[in-house]
């Protein structure tokens, strides 16, 4: 399989299995959608790409994003991460899957649900721009500026308003394949 829009993945079996079976498409477990805030905040200045491949060593030093294990992590936890040669070991990075899992959890109490808070600010419903070309596709969104204010609001860290609209892409409130891609 070949498209436009798989030139991104294209030659990389991990980038190849994340476009065809988990970029935009719809998510509503809230480990998930955990898992690709904190994976889309780690990538901050640096390629998807390697943080998808350092993917498998988040999990293990995060307790697989289980929130409530990531929340109650300890400082000497954290720090130890540091050394991980697995992980970007970017203390304020690290730091911030604790403090966004304990965000996170604090909106769980109020929408009962990490999920109904994301689909509730997209009107509960996915945006598919149904996009010709690879060029044609924003970063950015008026959903993920008012999002990525709102999480910051909330304690979020690293929910830029471009990291945010990867985000929604990753967990499929956003899809962005293209018209004729396969994948849709």
């Amino acid at each position: 399989m070949s498209s436009e829009c798989r030139r991104w993945s294209e030659g990389d079996s991990i980038l190849e299995e994340y476009h065809d079976h988990e970029w935009c498409k719809i998510n509503h477990n809230d480990q998930y959608q955990f898992e690709m805030l904190c994976l889309e905040g780690a990538s901050t200045g640096l390629s998807w790409a390697t943080i998808l491949h350092k993917r498998a060593n988040y999990r293990r030093a995060f307790h697989d994003f289980d929130i409530d294990a990531c929340a109650a992590m300890t400082d000497d936890e954290l720090i130890s991460l540091l050394s991980n040669p697995g992980l970007i070991r970017n203390r304020s990075k690290i730091f911030s899957v604790r403090s966004n899992a304990q965000a996170v959890l604090a909106i769980q109490q109020e929408f009962g649900s990490f999920d109904s808070y994301l689909w509730d600010a997209a009107d509960g419903r996915q945006i598919d721009g149904h996009w010709k070309s690879i060029e044609e596709v924003p970063t950015v969104s008026e959903l993920s500026m008012r999002l990525s204010k709102d999480m910051k609001k909330r304690g979020i860290s690293y929910v830029g308003p471009v990291i945010t609209y990867s985000f929604l892409q990753s967990i499929g409130i956003i899809n962005d394949h293209l018209a004729d891609c396969e994948c849709r």
